[in-house]
């Protein structure tokens, strides 16, 4: 596995937090925030593929065909778009 150095700056309460949950786990804090980086980014990836899915299954008529139904009425108050 190659590694890469980063220099990490942490707000102190995070890096506080971190080292006393490593510290619980039994493990480093370069291990901890290792595994929370990759939960993170699996997180992500595994939801950005979910959502690139179902929009690939979309189908623009079926779109049109729920916008045909909401008419000429104006939005029901606080619907209302940004800036009137």
């Amino acid at each position: 596995m190659n590694k890469a150095a980063y220099a990490l700056k942490l707000p102190q309460s995070l890096k506080t937090a971190a080292q006393r949950l490593a510290r619980e786990d039994g493990v480093s804090l370069n291990l901890w925030i290792t595994v929370a980086l990759a939960e993170k980014i699996g997180a992500v990836e595994t939801a950005a593929d979910f959502f690139r899915l179902r929009a690939s299954k979309a189908n623009p008529a079926d779109f049109q065909a729920i916008l045909d139904k909401v008419g000429k009425n104006p939005p029901l108050p606080g619907d209302e778009m940004p800036g009137g």
